[in-house]
């Protein structure tokens, strides 16, 4: 919110988020310019003692901020607890070294970026935690009426990731989340379709709902509004 004030406010001219982490209903007077080439879309286990998610014990805990995480890993090992912790990865990495938690489960591009590559243990697949909508994705924000900037961005607008991000956040938008939501959405690209897949789980995370459509890569936003209420109408009372 601070970052949009400073645009809004001429003191930036653009702004450079994590797309997850964006929330989806968007400011009128800004836009997302560029969706740079997506990096790694997965989620990674880090830990000292342990090579996998799988040989946590129940007295073991297990460091994440997100709730997604937290159902998804609990359907691999039902016995692991969670640890609600935030800050930078440098701050969760901290809590690792010291003790003060097992292990700890992060985005992939993020690990990587600021090269901790060497403490992974475990990539999770996509199959087996399906990532958050937007997840690898940076996004550049400027105002709307910036035209100078907006064809800057346009340089570097990667064209598959932003169909992508489309169909995922579209998705997000129409099950009425956020980024706090335990949800996944991931999109890819097959010639000239779209495939994307969705898992919403319940409020009290007894319950999960996996599904997904295909279509054609023009119509972005409309496969995303599809999985959304197609979720929605699985989970039904949920």
């Amino acid at each position: 919110k601070e970052i949009e004030e400073n645009l809004l406010s001429q003191d930036i001219d653009l702004a450079v988020h994590s797309l997850k982490d964006m929330g989806i209903e968007e400011n009128n007077d800004l836009t997302i310019g560029a969706f740079i080439k997506r990096n790694d879309p997965r989620d990674v286990f880090i830990s000292n003692n342990f090579k996998s998610l799988g040989e946590l014990k129940e007295n073991n805990t297990v460091g994440s901020s997100s709730r997604r995480r937290e159902l998804q890993s609990k359907l691999i090992n039902s016995k692991v607890s969670f640890l609600n912790i935030r800050g930078n990865i440098d701050t969760r990495i901290k809590k690792l070294e010291n003790g003060e938690i097992d292990a700890i489960i992060l985005a992939a591009a993020g690990v990587k970026s600021l090269s901790f590559e060497k403490k992974i243990k475990t990539y999770f697949s996509t199959s087996e935690l399906l990532p958050a909508a937007g997840q690898g994705i940076i996004a550049v924000q400027c105002r709307k009426n910036d035209q100078q900037t907006k064809n800057i961005l346009n340089s570097i607008n990667d064209h598959e990731t932003k169909i992508c991000a489309t169909a995922e956040r579209q998705m997000l938008k129409s099950i009425g989340g956020d980024c706090d939501t335990a949800v996944g959405g991931f999109a890819i690209l097959e010639k000239d379709k779209i495939k994307l897949k969705g898992q919403l789980f319940s409020d009290d995370g007894n319950f999960f709902f996996n599904h997904e459509v295909y279509g054609n890569k023009t119509d972005a936003k409309e496969v995303g509004q599809k999985l959304g209420k197609e979720l929605l109408k699985l989970a039904g009372k949920n």
